[in-house]
């Protein structure tokens, strides 16, 4: 019994001690357990505290708040008791009443200092007709401000009327006035709601905002030039000039004369955006065919299709001894010039493949004649064959065949690819044209009487040959002096065409048609497959010269203007062996180059 016992008593020895259970005592937390529960009580107890502050600062901001609207009201009680000839502040010109009262002071309450700003503006109410005096009463503002962490305001305002005639006419006596009538008006003759008018005197100081809500406002100003810009967020700006900025100004700085009215009108509407793009007048594109499977046959005898490749069909005894392909239905839109047909093929011996062009003749389709294409009979053997001289109004829509032989039941010939180029009216971008855009509103004339523009800008377009031209306001705009690499474009056209009419608060897409006397398109192909190469670094240079572009998604760049000459054209793309040639450059000359990938 007594050897158990001391079996038992070695065996709870034995048994693992956990780190944590040096600091657990039977029927306790773990130290792990009692730090949650700490940060927990933490967060709780923050957030009251912080709830509690935030309480304290909205009933502390609510107390001041209210100080400053007592103090506001006070003072606005003591300028209704003020004769009305002293409500004013010290030294004030119009617009604003000249008087007794200090612009600016401060008052300490509950130890929290309280700013007071007076302003009195002289008011010209043109419904009260025509009279002696052209102020009519004056508009006072109290702003009592306080700083600190609980910082803020309160603006009160009132009208102060005189008492009697004398009094009203007393104020012209006391401070000579006269009025600037500004009217704001849109692109059709209607007053624009909420305009922004700023007035300067001429010392370039500004005399006054005002932001009146039917668009028509009464300034009391004293006599003097003033400076008037008119403005409204999302619209354009119209402002007066001096003789110093423009020698004879459409609409000069206005002078108002004591007791007289002067009125002037501004024009201002939403603006307008330009979506503009330079453009080739023509480009070059492409149908082709690598045979990875039968989407562009449309008829097809004894031939298999597939794999990259078409070749003759098998029987019992081997390949066929003759069978065609034809291409689907090619017709270009904007079609202006057949280019070339060319293809890649294999003829093993005792085997042959030639090539015939058909085009649609109603509803039948009808092999080219000779006298058009010469050789085309009988069929062509050789790569390229070029289409140049085909009218595009009679063959305005191809198909190609294919005609496979052999002699021997071992050997097929191979057709790879093929493909057929002709020029359009589709554009192509032309990248970095830089352009100026005009304006035919003016603003003035010079010295020598030549006519100062309000808008006249020269810009560039990206490398996408697009640019986003902004804040236009309503204008007939003309495009010129176009440029690329210092040298000149000419516009061959314009859509719509030019110039160009911008209502307000409108959004235009322009496509601006360039050409040069010189110019190169290059098309960049995958070998194999056909397909464009995207993003293909391709450089043309000679002695003196040398432009690098990136193609784009049709795998092609522009080069224009040039000269007439020879030039170095080197093409690299990743995953492609590069490739250099030499393109001789007269008027509008293609390039196509086949790029061979990497293993």
């Amino acid at each position: 019994m007594r050897k158990e016992e001391r079996r038992r008593k070695k065996e709870v020895g034995r048994e693992k001690i956990s780190p944590t259970s040096y600091f657990q005592l039977p029927n306790s937390f773990t130290l792990i357990e009692v730090i949650v529960a700490i940060a927990l009580t933490l967060i709780v107890f923050l957030g009251i505290f912080g709830a509690y502050q935030l309480g304290l600062k909205i009933v502390g901001l609510s107390e001041r708040k209210i100080t400053a609207t007592q103090i506001a009201q006070g003072e606005i009680e003591k300028i209704r008791n003020m004769p009305y000839l002293d409500v004013g502040t010290i030294r004030a010109q119009a617009p604003y009443a000249s008087g007794t009262l200090e612009a600016s002071t401060s008052t300490i309450l509950n130890g929290v200092e309280y700013k007071i700003e007076r302003k009195v503006m002289l008011i010209s109410d043109p419904s009260d007709g025509q009279e002696e005096c052209l102020v009519d009463y004056k508009r006072v503002e109290i702003k009592v401000s306080f700083s600190g962490i609980l910082k803020g305001e309160v603006i009160l305002t009132t009208d102060v009327m005189p008492k009697t005639k004398s009094e009203e006419l007393a104020i012209c006596q006391q401070q000579p006035i006269g009025v600037l009538s500004v009217q704001v008006l849109n692109a059709v003759g209607q007053f624009v709601p909420s305009p922004t008018i700023e007035v300067y005197d001429s010392q370039g100081n500004l005399k006054g905002v005002f932001t009146p809500s039917e668009g028509k406002y009464d300034i009391p100003l004293s006599p003097g030039t003033y400076k008037a810009v008119v403005s409204k967020s999302g619209y354009s700006t119209e402002r007066t000039y001096s003789i110093e900025e423009i020698a004879i100004p459409e609409k000069p700085n206005p002078k108002v004369f004591e007791n007289q009215i002067t009125q002037i009108s501004f024009a201002i509407d939403k603006v307008s955006t330009m979506n503009v793009k330079t453009l080739s007048a023509f480009s070059e594109e492409f149908f082709s065919d690598s045979f990875s499977d039968e989407s562009k046959i449309s008829q097809k005898e004894n031939v298999i299709v597939g794999g990259g490749q078409a070749s003759l069909a098998t029987g019992s005894e081997g390949y066929l001894p003759s069978g065609y392909l034809f291409s689907i239905e090619i017709s270009p839109t904007n079609l202006t010039k057949w280019e070339s047909f060319s293809f890649t093929d294999e003829e093993p011996e005792n085997t042959d493949l030639k090539y015939q062009i058909y085009f649609a003749s109603g509803t039948e389709w009808v092999l080219i004649p000779d006298s058009d294409l010469p050789g085309n009979s009988v069929g062509f053997d050789n790569s390229p064959v070029g289409l140049s001289n085909l009218s595009t109004t009679t063959y305005s829509s191809l198909k190609f065949k294919a005609n496979f032989s052999t002699n021997s039941t071992s050997s097929t010939p191979i057709l790879y690819d093929w493909q057929v180029s002709w020029q359009s009216s589709n554009p192509t971008p032309i990248p970095n044209v830089s352009l100026n855009l005009r304006g035919e509103k003016i603003i003035g004339r010079d010295a020598n009487e030549n006519p100062v523009y309000k808008y006249s800008t020269t810009t560039k377009t990206d490398s996408q040959g697009q640019i986003q031209i902004t804040n236009l306001e309503w204008d007939i705009y003309h495009f010129s002096d176009f440029k690329k690499d210092s040298q000149n474009l000419e516009l061959v056209t314009s859509s719509p065409p030019l110039p160009l009419s911008l209502p307000p608060d409108t959004i235009l897409d322009v496509n601006l048609y360039l050409e040069s006397q010189n110019s190169l398109l290059v098309s960049v192909f995958d070998s194999e497959t056909l397909n464009p190469i995207f993003s293909a670094t391709t450089t043309l240079s000679k002695t003196g010269f040398q432009e690098t572009q990136l193609t784009n998604l049709n795998g092609q760049v522009i080069f224009i203007p040039l000269d007439h000459a020879n030039y170095t054209l080197s093409i690299e793309a990743a995953g492609y062996y590069s490739t250099s040639t030499t393109v001789f450059v007269s008027g509008k000359t293609t390039k196509v180059v086949k790029l061979e990938p990497r293993d």
